[in-house]
C-alpha cells in the first residue's frame, strides 16, 4: 500500500518551496526580550474544551492552561498535584483531599473546593473514568474551601488515578461558573490555573494560538518532575503555536528557524532535517494506537457478523507504512487492544489479525453476514497526514472487498467534531473513521474499550460482557488477576469488534537542539527550556 507514501514525497519540494511565503505571511511578534516558544502541534486546534472534545491536540493544550487534582508520571503512577495530600478512611470509602495553598485562577479568584467538584461532576459526566466516579460515589461536596470529600458506595483504590489520568478527556480544574456548563456544551472562556494563560484575543482559527505564562502559578513544592508529576515549571514568558498542516512547510520553517519545535514530523523529511546540525529529530518514546472505529448505530456495522468479517482483510503494516513510513522501528504490528509493551497486553485471539489475508473469503463473508450494498461512509481529515494516510488505505480496503465506500473529506476539526454525530448517514452521520488512541495501556482509560451504549465513546458500541469484564478489572485484587481479565476482554473485543487495531506508532518530533527537558509522550511545556 505504497500510494500515499509516493504522494507525500512528491509534494515533498513543492512544500519546501512554499515555506517562504508562509513564514513572510504577517505575524504577531513578541515583546522584546520575552522568552519565546514556538511550536507547531499535529493538527489545528479546533476546540479549546477538553472535556468535550478526545483530540490530543485539545489536550495539549488543557495542560498549559489547566491544572489536575493529580499527575500521573513517566511509570503511570498517580502523585498529587493540586491537592497537597488525601486521607482514605472508614474501609476505603471516605477520601478526603485537601488543596494546597495559594491556588489561583487566571482571572485572579482562589480556587475552591467547590469549583472542584463542579469540575468533577462535569468531566464525571462524559468521561468513560469519569463515569466510573460519578456511579460510584453517594456524594461529593466541599465542606469546606480547601476540603474536597468523597463518599463512596463501594472502595475505589485507584481514585486518585482516575482524577490525574491522562490521554484523552483528562479532568481540568476551572471555576464553577464555567464547570456549570453542560458537558455537551463547548466552554470556550478558558480560565484554568495552570502554568500557562491563553490568550483569546490572538487566537486565529487555523492558524494560530498563544500562551503567556501565568505569574500566579505556585508550582508544587516537592516531588520529582514526571510527566504530569512534580513541580511544573514554566521556563518561557510566552508559547506561540503556529498551525502548518503540511509537514514539509513545517519542516521549512524549521530549517529557516522561524519555529523552534515540530510536535511531529514523518521519516520522508527525518533525513533532511537530520542533515541539520543545529536540529535534534528523535522518536518520542511512548506507543500510541490507531483504530479503525464503527458506527454502531447505523448500517451496516450495526451487525456484528460484517464487523467480524472486516477484521480479515486488514492487514496493519499497510496502514503502518501508509500513515508512518517504511521503517519498522517507528511502528508495531501485530497488536491487539492493549498497548504492546504494558503488563495488560495480551496475544489472545490476534490470530484473528495476523492469520492469512484472504479478501475473496471476507467478500462470501460479507454477504453470509448480510450486507446488501449499503452505503458506507468513511470520515478522511485532509490536514493530518498520518490520518489521512489512514483512511485511504481503509477507504480502499473496504472497497476491495465489495463495499458500497464514499470518503467524505474535511479539517480535522470539522472531522473530529462530526464524529459526534449519531444520525442516519443522511442526516450527516458516519460509517467509519480513523484516528489514534493514547491510554490504551489498561481497561481503566481506554476510550475504545468502552461499550456501555449511548454513554460510550463515538461509535457507542454495547456490549455487556465487555463492560462486565471492565468491572471486574477495577476490583481486581493484583496485577496477575488484571491481566488475566484484560486477555478475556481482548477475547471478547474480537468477537464484538468495537474497532479494528491498525498497528501502534512513536511519534517522530524535531526541534532545536539549544531545546531541552521534553517529557515522554505528548509535549507538556512546563520544564522544556532553552540552553
Amino acid at each position: 500500500m505504497s500510494g500515499p507514501i509516493i504522494t507525500r514525497r512528491a509534494t515533498l519540494a513543492s512544500g519546501l518551496a512554499s515555506g517562504a511565503a508562509l513564514l513572510a505571511a504577517p505575524r504577531l511578534s513578541a515583546a522584546q526580550g520575552q522568552r519565546v516558544l514556538k511550536f507547531v502541534p499535529q493538527a489545528d486546534l479546533a476546540v479549546l474544551d477538553p472535556v468535550f472534545t478526545t483530540a490530543a491536540v485539545t489536550t495539549n493544550h488543557s495542560a498549559m492552561v489547566f491544572d489536575y487534582l493529580y499527575g500521573l508520571d513517566a511509570k503511570f503512577r498517580p502523585h498529587p498535584q493540586m491537592v497537597a495530600g488525601h486521607t482514605v478512611e472508614n474501609d476505603g470509602l471516605t477520601w478526603t483531599m485537601t488543596l494546597r495553598e495559594g491556588l489561583r485562577f487566571h482571572d485572579g479568584e482562589p480556587v475552591r473546593a467547590r469549583d472542584c467538584v463542579a469540575s468533577i461532576r462535569r468531566w464525571g459526566s462524559r468521561d468513560m473514568y469519569g463515569q466510573e466516579v460519578i456511579a460510584r460515589a453517594d456524594e461529593i461536596s466541599a465542606p469546606d474551601d480547601r476540603t474536597i470529600r468523597f463518599r463512596l458506595k463501594k472502595p475505589f483504590p485507584g481514585l486518585h488515578a482516575a482524577l490525574g489520568k491522562n490521554g484523552a478527556s483528562v479532568c481540568p480544574m476551572m471555576p464553577e461558573r464555567l464547570a456549570a456548563t453542560e458537558a455537551t456544551k463547548q466552554v470556550t472562556e478558558m480560565v484554568g490555573s495552570g502554568p500557562y494563560r491563553f490568550l483569546a484575543d490572538e487566537r486565529m482559527a487555523g492558524a494560530r494560538a498563544a500562551y503567556a505564562r501565568f505569574e500566579g502559578y505556585v508550582p508544587r513544592p516537592d516531588g520529582t518532575a514526571s510527566r504530569a508529576a512534580g513541580p511544573k515549571v514554566a521556563h518561557f514568558d510566552r508559547v506561540e503555536w503556529t498551525i502548518i498542516p503540511d509537514q514539509a512547510t513545517a519542516a521549512s520553517a524549521l530549517l529557516a528557524g522561524e519555529v523552534d519545535w515540530l510536535e511531529v514530523t514523518n521519516n520522508d523529511l527525518a533525513p533532511l532535517l537530520k542533515r541539520n546540525r543545529n536540529l535534534n529529530v528523535h522518536v518520542v518514546d511512548d506507543l500510541f494506537s490507531t483504530i479503525m472505529r464503527f458506527n454502531w448505530l447505523q448500517p451496516p456495522f450495526d451487525k456484528p457478523a460484517i464487523r467480524r468479517a472486516i477484521l480479515g482483510a486488514v492487514n496493519q503494516e499497510d496502514f503502518m507504512t501508509a500513515a508512518y513510513g517504511t521503517d519498522p522501528a517507528a511502528w508495531e504490528i501485530n497488536v491487539g487492544y492493549f498497548t504492546s509493551d504494558s503488563p495488560m497486553a495480551s496475544k489472545v485471539g490476534l490470530e484473528a489479525l495476523t492469520s492469512r489475508r484472504d479478501l475473496a473469503k471476507v467478500k462470501r463473508d460479507l454477504q453470509a453476514a448480510g450486507y446488501a450494498g449499503e452505503r458506507v461512509v468513511v470520515l478522511q481529515a485532509d490536514d493530518y497526514p498520518s490520518l489521512k494516510g489512514l483512511a485511504e488505505v481503509a477507504a480502499d480496503l473496504l472497497k476491495q472487498v465489495g463495499m458500497n465506500v464514499e470518503v467524505q473529506n474535511g479539517d480535522w476539526g470539522t472531522i473530529s467534531t462530526r464524529r459526534a454525530n449519531r444520525g442516519p448517514l443522511d442526516k450527516g452521520g458516519w460509517s467509519v473513521f480513523v484516528t489514534g488512541l493514547g491510554n490504551t495501556i489498561d481497561p481503566g482509560g481506554h476510550l475504545g474499550l468502552r461499550a456501555n451504549g449511548a454513554r460510550a465513546w463515538f461509535g457507542w458500541p454495547d456490549s455487556p460482557k465487555l463492560e462486565s469484564l471492565r468491572q471486574d478489572w477495577i476490583t481486581a485484587p493484583d496485577p496477575a488477576a488484571q491481566a488475566a481479565l484484560c486477555a478475556e476482554m481482548q477475547r471478547q473485543a474480537f468477537q464484538d469488534v468495537p474497532y479494528i487495531p491498525l498497528g501502534e506508532y512513536r511519534t517522530l518530533t524535531a526541534h532545536k537542539n539549544d531545546l531541552s527537558g521534553f517529557p515522554p509522550g505528548a509535549p507538556l511545556f512546563y520544564g522544556v527550556r532553552r540552553g
